[in-house]
C-alpha cells in the first residue's frame, strides 16, 4: 500500500478534542482517494499527517502510525518524504518561495537535484499539462487566486512525485479550470499511476472520479469505502445526491451522464410545474453606480471601462473564468483598489470613501484572502474588536459568526482556523456592521454544504433587509442559489446580465447540476422538491 494509517489520532495542543480521532485507512498504488467532511472535522489535518507534516511542522501529538511508501513518518521528516510525496496547502500563495510562475515549478526539481535537461522539458510539460504556459514569466502575487492554485499544483506535479496531496486543489477555480485540473490528475492516476489523495468541498466536481471516499465526521472520526455507497445516508452530499434520494434513485449516480439516464421520469412529473420562482423585485434605486471603472495592474488592464448600477433588495452574482478581473473590480467598487479611471458613487452621493469612519456600515468587502483583515491573537479579541470598531452590542459579531459556523472556539488563534473558519470569521466581522453594500469574493470557499445553507439564508435576509450585495464565485451551485441576477465578466468586462434562469440554465460551464440533468427552467433541488409536493398537494397526496 502506498499509504497506510493505523488508529491514527492527532491533537493539538490546547484543544479540547483530537482533530481526528481513531483513523485507520489504506490507500493503494494509483488510486484516487476523496476526503471529505464537514468544515473544521480535520481533512487538513489528516492530508497533513500523510505528508509527515504532522506532527513535525504543526506540533501536536500523533499516536497510532502512518506509513507513506513504506516510510514510517515518526522517522522520517517531510524533507525525507519530498521525493516521493508532493503537496499543495489550501493557500497557495503562502507557499511559493520564488517570485515567478517558471522559477516556481523549477524551485523542487532544483532542491532535488534534477538535471537541467530533465529539469526544462519537464517545466514545460506541467507547464502545458496545467494550461498555464501564457503565465510562466508572470509574478506570482500579480496573479488571481485561480492562477496561483493551478501555479501551485504545478510545482509539484513537476517535481514528479508518486504520491500526490491536494488540499481544496479546486476551491479557487473557475468550473472550467477545475475540470482541466481535475482531468491533468485523472491522467496522472489512470496513465503513470500516482497516488493522489485529494480533500474537497465541492464534492459536484471530484466525486464521480474517485476510487474510494473517506468521510470524516464532525468529532474526527472516519468512515473509509466505495464512495456510492458512503453517500447513500451522508450529512454532506452534492446537488446530484440530494436529488437522487429526492427521486428515489438506487444505486445512487454520482455523474451527471448517469443521473440524466434515470431522469426520463421524474422529468415528466416536472413537465407541468414551474420552474424558478423569482422574488420580487429589488429596490429601484441604485445603492451604488459605477462609471468608466478601468483597473491597470502593472501591464495587464484588468477592468475596461465597466459601468454597473447595484440596488438595493438584490443579489448580484458575478461570474467568469480566472483572471477575469472579478476581484479587482470588487476592489475598485470598495474604493480600496486602485482605478485608473471612472468613478464610483454611493447612494448618488460623491465618490466611494471606504476609510471614513462610517465606512464599514456604508460598504463590505471581504476579499479571497480574509486572513489579511485578522489581526488579533484569538477569536473572542476578533469578535470584540469588531464590535467596539461599529459600536454593537457585545456578542454581535460571536452570534453572527455562531450562526455562520457553530463550535469555532474563543481562544483559538485565527491563524490556526482552517480556511473555512476562518472565513466564516471574517464574514460575520464585516456583516456585523450591517453594511448597505456587501461585496464578497468567493465568500465560501472551505464551505460545507450546510454552511453554504446557512450562508444563503443569510445573504438572503440581508437582501431582503434592502443591502446590495455581489458575490463573485467559482461556485455555480452557490450562483444558482443564491442570484437575483448574474453578471458574466470576460477580459475585465461585462459581457452578460440577466437573470439566473437565462444565463445559468444554459451555461456550458456554469449550468448547475440540477440544469444539467433535468433542463432548462431549474437550477436546485429545492426547486425541484418544492414543485413535487406542490403537485402532490393539488392531488391530495403526500409526496414521496
Amino acid at each position: 500500500m502506498m499509504i497506510d494509517l493505523e488508529r491514527v489520532t492527532v491533537t493539538y495542543a490546547g484543544a479540547f478534542r483530537p482533530a481526528i480521532r481513531d483513523v485507520s485507512l489504506t490507500i493503494p498504488e494509483g488510486e484516487l482517494c476523496l476526503v471529505a467532511g464537514p468544515t473544521g472535522s480535520g481533512k487538513s489535518t489528516l492530508l497533513g499527517a500523510m505528508t509527515g507534516l504532522v506532527p513535525h511542522f504543526t506540533g501536536g501529538t500523533l499516536d497510532g502510525r502512518v506509513t507513506v511508501a513504506g516510510r514510517d513518518t515518526r522517522d522520517h521528516p517531510p524533507r525525507q518524504l519530498a521525493d516521493v510525496v508532493g503537496y499543495v496547502a489550501q493557500d497557495p500563495l503562502a507557499g511559493f518561495v520564488t517570485d515567478t510562475v517558471e522559477e516556481e515549478l523549477a524551485y523542487a526539481m532544483e532542491q532535488l537535484a534534477v538535471s537541467p535537461s530533465v529539469m526544462r522539458t519537464r517545466v514545460e510539460e506541467t507547464l502545458d499539462l496545467l494550461g498555464i504556459a501564457d503565465l510562466r514569466s508572470r509574478a506570482l502575487r500579480d496573479l488571481s487566486g485561480g492562477q496561483q492554485q493551478r501555479t501551485a499544483i504545478a510545482s509539484v506535479l513537476a517535481a514528479g512525485p508518486r504520491i500526490l496531496v491536494l488540499d481544496e486543489p479546486t476551491s479557487a477555480l473557475d468550473p472550467t479550470a477545475a475540470e482541466e485540473v481535475l482531468a491533468a490528475i485523472l491522467r496522472l492516476v489512470h496513465d503513470l499511476g500516482v497516488t493522489v489523495v485529494l480533500a474537497e468541498h465541492r464534492l459536484e466536481r471530484a466525486i464521480q472520479y474517485a476510487d474510494r471516499l473517506v468521510l470524516l465526521a464532525p468529532d474526527g472520526t472516519a468512515r473509509c469505502g466505495d464512495p456510492a455507497t458512503l453517500m447513500a445516508d451522508a450529512d454532506i452530499a452534492p446537488p446530484i445526491v440530494e436529488l437522487g434520494r429526492l427521486a428515489g434513485w438506487q444505486p445512487m449516480p454520482l455523474s451527471v451522464r448517469d443521473a440524466r439516464r434515470r431522469a426520463a421520469p421524474l422529468r415528466r412529473r416536472l413537465a407541468n410545474a414551474p420552474g424558478m420562482a423569482m422574488e420580487p423585485g429589488p429596490h429601484v434605486t441604485p445603492a451604488l453606480e459605477a462609471r468608466g471603472v478601468t483597473v491597470r495592474l502593472g501591464a495587464v488592464l484588468a477592468v475596461r471601462d465597466v459601468d454597473l448600477a447595484l440596488r438595493g433588495g438584490e443579489v448580484a452574482v458575478l461570474i467568469g473564468r480566472n483572471g477575469a478581473g472579478k476581484s479587482s473590480l470588487l476592489w475598485a467598487l470598495h474604493g480600496a483598489g486602485p482605478r485608473a479611471a471612472g468613478s464610483v458613487h454611493i447612494d448618488g452621493h460623491g465618490d466611494a470613501t471606504p476609510n471614513a469612519a462610517s465606512g464599514r456600515r456604508t460598504i463590505g468587502l471581504v476579499p479571497q484572502t480574509p486572513s489579511d483583515l485578522l489581526f488579533s491573537e484569538t477569536v473572542a479579541a476578533e469578535c470584540d474588536a469588531s464590535d467596539a470598531d461599529a459600536a454593537l452590542r457585545p456578542g454581535t459579531t460571536r452570534s453572527i459568526l455562531d450562526d455562520l459556523l457553530a463550535g469555532i472556539g474563543d481562544e483559538i488563534h485565527p491563524r490556526d482556523l482552517s480556511e473555512g473558519q476562518r472565513l466564516a470569521l471574517v464574514l460575520a466581522i464585516q456583516l456585523a456592521a450591517g453594511p448597505r453594500i456587501v461585496l464578497l469574493d468567493e465568500p465560501t470557499r472551505g464551505f460545507d454544504y450546510p454552511a453554504k445553507r446557512r450562508f444563503t439564508r443569510m445573504i438572503r435576509d440581508l437582501a431582503r433587509g434592502g443591502r446590495a450585495i455581489v458575490v463573485a464565485t467559482h461556485d455555480a451551485e452557490l450562483a444558482a442559489s443564491l442570484a437575483d441576477r448574474v453578471l458574466v465578466m470576460a477580459e475585465g468586462e461585462i459581457v452578460a446580465d440577466g437573470s439566473p434562469i437565462e444565463i445559468l440554465s444554459g451555461s456550458a460551464a456554469f449550468a448547475s447540476q440540477v440544469a444539467r440533468i433535468i433542463g432548462r427552467g431549474w437550477l436546485t433541488v429545492e426547486q425541484v422538491r418544492a414543485a413535487l409536493t406542490a403537485r402532490a398537494t393539488n392531488a391530495g397526496a403526500v409526496p414521496g
